[in-house]
């Protein structure tokens, strides 16, 4: 049995499982890196991620370096002895770094490797529509997302999933992962195989603004698709009569109409589609709260 010290990499909420779980199961996570705290709110106050939160919630040292590739950073990094790192949800490594523990550096994606490489895999499963994603631990190397796969674990997308819910399963699961890949690891008895290259992959790259807006000419599940693969966060967005709407929930429905939108400016807003038209049921205009659409023609018209 190796004895086991861990630095745990991750930010967001994704990553709090995954630290906690390894916490509960006693292995001895050494340090936590994080990224830097950020201003947030009206006040812009800094706060610190989810994650330092959670290490510090359980006094371990936190390192939030600026810069990655800073022989500093290195150096302090090797100051903690650690023969394996955890990475989940963080920043891109330069060798220096995943290079540096014994036992490798692995992270959890969360998606089936090698499909949805990238950013943003548990949005474009959703706007692809798939049926199918999951939560995959492998061992970092030069090409993101490339490294040898170690444990995957497969997970349903529903049919009314959106990023939001399938987000908060992957999530659990992804950690259950993590405590199964550290204590294989462990015993020094684990998969590490190669990502097949031989079929079309499909990549999942960061998500911008400009890239959230809906394109009503496609067919109406699609539509459907690419808003339940953008809610709640980022947001799907678009342009109705000059102003700016998010939206969070269509569902697609036999109309017929002249207009590219139709509302009885009441209960209904109905968008035209390339192939028939979607019903609009929870929207957010700009500088208020999400509603849907009853709720908003109660104070606001079109």
């Amino acid at each position: 049995m190796n004895n086991l010290r861990i630095i745990f990499m991750g930010t967001p909420e994704f990553a709090v499982p995954s630290l906690e779980i390894l916490i509960e199961n006693k292995f001895h996570v050494v340090a936590v890196i994080t990224a830097p705290d950020k201003p947030q709110g009206r006040g812009q106050k800094l706060m610190p991620s989810p994650v330092k939160a959670c290490a510090l919630k359980h006094n371990i040292p936190v390192l939030q370096p600026l810069n990655l590739k800073s022989p500093a950073f290195a150096e302090e990094l090797k100051s903690y002895n650690a023969n394996l790192q955890v990475v989940v949800a963080f920043r891109m490594l330069p060798e220096v770094v995943w290079s540096m523990p014994t036992l490798g550096t692995f992270n959890l994606h969360a998606s089936l490797l090698p499909q949805y490489r990238g950013a943003a895999p548990i949005n474009w499963a959703i706007i692809n529509g798939e049926k199918e994603t999951g939560v995959t631990t492998f061992f970092l190397k030069h090409e993101i997302d490339t490294g040898s796969i170690i444990f995957q674990e497969e997970e349903a997308i529903h049919e009314n999933d959106t990023a939001g819910t399938l987000y908060e399963r992957l999530m659990k699961k992804g950690a259950q992962l993590v405590l199964k890949t550290v204590r294989a690891i462990e015993a020094g008895n684990y998969p590490n195989q190669p990502q097949p290259e031989s079929i079309t992959i499909k990549h999942a790259p960061k998500i911008y603004k400009e890239t959230c807006e809906i394109k009503w000419d496609r067919p109406s599940h699609d539509v459907r698709n690419f808003i339940r693969g953008l809610s709640p966060f980022p947001g799907a967005w678009t342009i109705l009569n000059e102003k700016f709407f998010k939206i969070f929930n269509v569902s697609p429905l036999a109309w017929k109409g002249d207009g590219p939108w139709e509302t009885d400016h009441k209960s209904y807003l109905y968008v035209r589609t390339s192939d028939g038209w979607v019903s609009i049921e929870e929207l957010q205009p700009e500088g208020k709260r999400r509603m849907t659409t009853a709720e908003f023609f109660r104070g606001n018209q079109l």
